[in-house]
């Protein structure tokens, strides 16, 4: 098993590409601009980047629509997609230490998950929807005597996808891989955080056989290349997953623009709700502890909102405070570190913010401060608060860091309203050994995955999103192909009228 001087050592070997990658080469910015990305561990400068915008945008949006009108992959037997995709999955897995280093050294997530959990998800995310390509089927209607019509899924054409920062891999390849089985182009922009796997993977894609203008990935930032993409009436739709404000910006782009279709995957306030029978305070304490403090709490499911019958509510902010205290705040390439830091220096000043404005909503259980270490990295104590009350900032707002708020109930009934009151509806988790009660309560919550008794469960086969203002798009599962498809009706009229009989 490699230690914190391997991973170092292999770290120092790796190139990043840095150079925007548009109709199947590397290229810079049409202006000639960079930006900087920094490692969030250390405060270093990672690499000078390509700094894409409009100019950019419109070059790799031509590219995709010449690619898509040629057919060499639209229109491409279901089997020869399929076995590209299959070959770019396997170049993740050749590649993988080296796709799980860009992640760590550039967004800051622990060697242990990009390790054994995103790039190895991420080939087999990929290889679930290569594998679906060859087994979807259209449909033919219940029509007359005669008459013929027949319900085809065809693609939208060029796909703009926007993904955040925290799963950067993985979050391009829920965007990508379903919208090119069915045989899409996508202009794909990596947050300016992260974007030195995305540009590395589209390096592999073309290796694995994809055409070029198919893929391209343009690194820049938000308000330049991303509101590009928004507006750009050369693109389809956009798959989106970041920030509410932002995504409301997406829904403005379309509407000033083309009405492209706009999918949005966007913020939470997940609560973590735990009845008085649920038996293992034990469990309990240890899924509450991953549902806020992995990646930092950098997660946009992530179980920020804890509400605890009161009976058992000191017991299991006991439970929770001795393994948040057990944590290992540290060096991502270390496997023996838990917890690593935010993704930026920006990131760091909003989350103590909020930590100083609820010290005057809340009590502080444990945490609250910035760790210094032996560099300049953006690294911060697990923090929990209790007593908190639902006005609260912390209680209502996303903080997007690994800070608890912690609060009790005293029936079912006000539990299920108080989840329900938040302007989110992502994620929920609901802890009882009544399976009644689960069932009951998990109908009621308004969001889109209800967790029972474990913390934000999620597989390639179940759909992923939510409702409200968490957005209303879905990644995963074959319900993703949704988005990235348009439905076409063919009649064959048999009767001399050339049209059906009867209308509904």
């Amino acid at each position: 098993m490699r230690d914190r001087s391997d991973w170092q050592r292999l770290a120092r070997d790796v190139r990043p590409r840095h150079r925007a990658f548009i109709d199947g080469a590397f290229t810079d910015a049409a202006d000639g601009a960079e930006f900087d990305t920094v490692n969030p561990a250390t405060g270093g400068v990672l690499a000078s980047v390509a700094r894409c915008r409009a100019v950019d945008v419109d070059r790799a949006v031509t590219a995709a629509r010449r690619a898509f009108d040629a057919g060499s992959w639209s229109r491409a037997v279901p089997g020869h997609r399929k076995a590209v995709l299959l070959a770019l999955a396997e170049k993740i897995r050749e590649h993988a230490d080296e796709l799980a280093l860009l992640d760590t050294l550039d967004g800051g997530k622990l060697i242990t998950d990009t390790t054994t959990i995103d790039v190895p998800g991420s080939a087999a995310i990929l290889q679930w929807y290569a594998e679906a390509v060859d087994k979807l089927y259209g449909q033919v209607a219940p029509t007359g005597p005669g008459d013929l019509a027949i319900v085809t899924r065809e693609a939208l054409g060029v796909v703009g996808a926007v993904v955040p920062w925290n799963y950067p891999l993985e979050m391009a390849i829920w965007k990508i891989a379903p919208a090119l089985a069915v045989g899409n182009s996508v202009v794909l922009k990596p947050a300016e955080q992260s974007p030195l796997s995305a540009l590395r993977l589209a390096e592999l894609a073309a290796e694995a056989g994809l055409p070029d203008g198919v893929l391209s990935v343009l690194p820049g930032l938000g308000p330049e290349a991303g509101r590009a993409i928004g507006e750009h009436p050369g693109i389809d739709a956009v798959a989106f997953t970041g920030s509410t404000a932002v995504g409301k910006l997406f829904l403005r782009y379309a509407a000033e623009s083309n009405m492209k279709q706009v999918w949005l995957e966007c913020g939470g306030k997940s609560a973590n709700v735990v009845f008085a029978d649920a038996g293992d305070l034990d469990l309990v304490a240890d899924r509450a502890v991953a549902g806020i403090y992995t990646c930092s709490g950098q997660v946009c499911s992530a179980n920020s909102r804890l509400l605890v019958a009161e009976s058992v509510a000191d017991e299991l902010t006991g439970r929770i405070a001795e393994r948040a205290g057990a944590l290992r705040v540290g060096d991502p390439l270390d496997p023996e570190s838990t917890m690593g830091p935010l993704i930026s220096r920006r990131q760091l000043d909003g989350v103590l913010g909020h930590i100083e404005a609820a010290r005057a909503e809340a009590r502080l259980a444990f945490g609250g401060r910035r760790l210094l270490g032996e560099t300049d990295g953006y690294f911060i104590e697990p923090t929990a608060f209790v007593d908190v009350p639902d006005t609260a900032a912390i209680a209502r707002d996303e903080v997007f860091g690994p800070v608890l708020a912690i609060s009790t109930f005293r029936t079912e009934e006000e539990a299920i309203a108080r989840v329900n009151a938040s302007r989110y509806g992502l994620a929920a988790s609901v802890f009882t050994d009544d399976i009644h009660r689960a069932h009951r309560v998990a109908r009621a919550l308004q969001v889109g995955t209800v967790s029972v008794n474990t913390v934000d469960a999620l597989d390639v086969t179940t759909p992923f999103g939510g409702v409200k203002q968490s957005g209303y798009g879905r990644d995963l599962s074959l319900h993703a192909l949704d988005k990235f498809t348009s439905l076409k009706t063919t009649w064959f009229a048999g009767s001399p009228q050339g049209s059906p009989e009867g209308r509904a």
